[in-house]
């Protein structure tokens, strides 16, 4: 009766379909829950920041103080400040490894080219929501930050210095560039949720459904996602909760940056302008190349260019299980990644501008030339024998 009341019920219905009986592949593992657990940070940054915009002040004379207030003497507004900084944090952690979890099982070849496009934009989107969070605060390192990343504007020809003051709201970042900065910060995550509503219709619509390790489509050996995957996904939210609240409650700001605890001021620029971690690969990209406007078009196409792989890919197996030479270049990205990761954050100076160039190389390379013609490399290694023997 339960279940008949379910699937006749317009709305109970719909979460029927994608929760509870969505068919799924009996092989998945555990990597398939990023994308759960991606929802599930989501959830927690929409809900701890709803609650610290009732008190944060978006004023440059009050925006830091009203943080000390929260933090302060506010009702577990500490709680709230430290689950929503580290949350962001975490949510990259997910983030990205869904997303390297899809570039090693081919999730991105069809018929999941608008699945995987609509996976980029969101991504896109938390790297835009994500900066504008980290000005709200107003430290030493949220107001140079945004100046020197906002200055990149002035790069573009003609109108560069125009965009940049558009931007600013004024001369220099100031209580417009805030109050603005601000608005976006509290819209732009329910665009998210929106977009990974859209993101799980396109993952559940006929003819796409999970991938799997073996990178195999097909309708033959699927069973129900409740009970099965649930299980594995409550696990999953077991495991990242008990590392998030070990560094919410032991080590809040081990993710963070020192100098953002000091108020900010426009007449002392920081030693080292660094910004979060996470943005430390595209910053690296950025600083690798000297000229500006090229260095901003760069970091620019090191995101945009993600969503092209569906329509490059030439390969005819999609998981890299069976694919040793793309996997052997899939590893050497993922460490290529985490250099660019290192250098970010190191000073302008040798030799780390010149490791930065080499891994941002390697970086466009392997998404613009080598994941195509590893697929016709491979799919000529497949015919060679059979030409052979004939």
């Amino acid at each position: 009766m339960q279940g008949r009341w379910n699937k006749s019920h317009p709305v109970l219905s719909l979460v029927n379909n994608h929760l509870v009986d969505y068919p799924s592949p009996s092989n998945i593992s555990y990597y398939w829950s990023f994308g759960s657990l991606s929802g599930l940070m989501l959830v927690v940054q929409l809900v701890t920041g709803i609650f610290l915009a009732m008190h944060y002040t978006p004023h440059v004379d009050m925006a830091f103080a009203s943080v000390e207030h929260i933090m302060r003497d506010v009702n577990n507004g500490w709680l709230m400040r430290y689950l929503h900084a580290n949350g962001a944090s975490f949510f990259f952690i997910v983030v990205y490894a869904h997303r390297m979890r899809g570039l090693y099982y081919g999730s991105y070849a069809h018929p999941r080219a608008l699945l995987w496009c609509s996976g980029v934009i969101i991504f896109i989107l938390m790297m835009g929501t994500g900066f504008i969070g980290y000005v709200l605060p107003f430290g030493q390192m949220s107001l140079w930050g945004a100046t020197v990343i906002t200055n990149r504007a002035s790069a573009v020809p003609y109108v560069g210095q125009s965009l940049v003051e558009w931007l600013w709201g004024g001369f220099s970042v100031d209580n417009a560039t805030l109050n603005r900065f601000f608005s976006l910060h509290f819209t732009l995550p329910f665009v998210i949720a929106a977009l990974a509503l859209v993101h799980l219709v396109l993952l559940h619509q006929d003819g796409v459904g999970s991938g799997n390790p073996l990178g195999v489509d097909g309708t033959v050996d699927r069973i129900p996602f409740y009970p099965y995957f649930y299980v594995k996904d409550r696990l999953s939210f077991v495991g990242l909760m008990r590392v998030f609240t070990t560094f919410v409650f032991f080590a809040p700001n081990r993710l963070g940056h020192a100098d953002n605890y000091i108020p900010a001021n426009p007449m002392v620029t920081p030693p080292h302008i660094v910004p979060e971690w996470y943005f430390l690969i595209f910053y690296a990209i950025l600083r690798s190349i000297p000229h500006k406007l090229a260095g901003v078009v760069a970091m620019l196409a090191a995101l945009v260019r993600l969503r092209a792989l569906p329509w490059i890919n030439t390969s005819e197996v999609r998981s890299t299980t069976f694919r040793p030479i793309y996997r052997f270049l899939y590893w050497i990205f993922v460490a290529d990644c985490m250099i660019l990761g290192w250098i970010g954050q190191k000073l302008v100076e040798y030799p780390y501008v010149e490791v930065g160039q080499v891994a941002t190389a390697y970086y466009f390379a392997f998404l613009v030339i080598l994941i195509p013609l590893t697929g016709r490399l491979e799919a000529f290694l497949m015919r060679y024998p059979t030409e052979l023997n004939a």
